[in-house]
């Protein structure tokens, strides 16, 4: 049965969603964020996988799939449950999909034991990174501090001195910020911890206003970064202070909600729209065509996640229960990506080029990212010495 994945209702339902018959299927478990705030980046990652499998001809390395996606509501506690139902009754051979790692974390234990491959999406936690290191955790999207990393040189080579940091306070927000430190070393006039989910940020910005940043650095996914974005420019301070954004907080969902204010908003990214490339381009004409959207780098994941998975497998002949084939042709990550050269790490993490993006509009009044230049060539994790992999 061949069909794009779109559109599914998936709440507290399970269903397995066949692509093709065969006597061995590839099973893949997508756990990811589909209802809350932080359903258009599970969207987004979802829509973005689901249109690499169409693009690897509803298949993944030439074998037969069945796929199951799944809401994790964004709780720990839905999540373990699925997760444990996805092992122990489905006995899928990828997980994949998570948005948060504050959902992530408290699952990857019981994946990683079962022996099940986990492919992030999204989250690349520190912990994992180094001496937590696992043979079967890969990380396609990239590890938490990157693109913070990324801000931090950026904020560095505008010879800011004073900068104002607000994260959301889980491991991604706070990760954010030490990875942002990691290039940026002048001390911080201001450092903000928010609860996750957060959407009022009145106080917040009377705060930042009388420390007299030049510019801030935010890490507030999804709803949160729109709200404090849409707050920020009623106070009026989009004028007077720079704002810099994480690509995730400055993309296409965050414009299409908040508008003119995002212009001239600076952010890092490893994937931008403009990246040269005949595939990059297929995938944001096809994005659009079907979705009726223009993609993210959440989208850019979930399409290179798919694409990885089908080199991978296609290497081990189609042997999906193989686990120790299936994890050595994922290591040599023999496909390509959207964003460019890619390789992982000795922890399976990441090594791939972090890139300036800038918010523009143009002479038809389009806003959008314009890619401005490399602001991380060939970055690897800081963790990666600590991995024994």
């Amino acid at each position: 049965m061949n069909r794009l994945l779109t559109g599914i209702a998936l709440v507290a339902a399970t269903v397995w969603i066949p692509i093709a018959s065969a006597s061995e299927a590839l099973k893949i478990g997508f756990l990811t964020t589909l209802s809350g705030q932080g359903a258009a980046i599970g969207q987004d990652i979802k829509d973005g996988f689901a249109l690499g499998v169409k693009h690897s001809g509803d298949r993944l390395g030439g074998v037969p799939l069945e796929i199951q996606y799944v809401d994790d509501q964004l709780s720990p506690e839905s999540a373990r449950q699925t997760a444990d139902r996805f092992i122990k009754l489905n006995k899928v051979d990828i997980v994949t999909g998570v948005v948060y790692g504050s959902v992530l974390i408290p699952i990857l234990p019981a994946i990683l034991a079962s022996d099940t491959v986990y492919i992030s999406t999204n989250p690349g936690p520190a912990d994992y990174a180094g001496a937590k290191c696992n043979k079967n955790l890969f990380v396609a999207a990239l590890q938490n501090e990157d693109i913070p990393q990324a801000m931090g040189r950026y904020a560095a080579s505008k010879s800011y001195k004073r900068v104002a940091l607000i994260a959301a306070n889980y491991p991604g927000g706070r990760e954010a910020i030490v990875g942002f430190k990691r290039q940026f070393k002048d001390a911080a006039v201001e450092e903000i911890y928010t609860k996750l989910g957060q959407l009022d940020y009145a106080s917040e910005i009377v705060t930042l206003r009388e420390s007299k940043p030049e510019a801030i650095f935010f890490m507030l996914p999804g709803a949160m970064g729109i709200n404090f974005i849409k707050q920020f420019e009623a106070a009026g301070l989009t004028k007077q202070i720079a704002l810099l954004a994480p690509g995730y907080s400055a993309d296409e969902d965050t414009i299409r909600a908040v508008g003119d204010p995002m212009v001239g908003v600076f952010n890092a990214s490893q994937w931008a729209a403009d990246l040269p490339g005949a595939l990059n381009q297929k995938f944001v004409a096809d994005f659009t065509k079907t979705y009726g959207r223009p993609p993210t780098m959440n989208a850019s994941q979930g399409y290179d996640t798919a694409l990885l998975i089908d080199n991978a497998v296609r290497k081990t002949g189609g042997k999906v229960r193989d686990r120790e084939a299936l994890r050595q042709a994922l290591r040599k990550a023999e496909f390509q990506s959207l964003r460019g050269p890619f390789r992982f790490n000795t922890n399976q993490f990441p090594i791939h080029t972090l890139y300036l993006r800038v918010v523009q509009k143009d002479a038809s009044g389009k806003i959008a990212n314009k890619l401005v230049g490399e602001l991380l060539p060939n970055h690897a994790d800081p963790y990666a010495a600590e991995c024994k992999l």
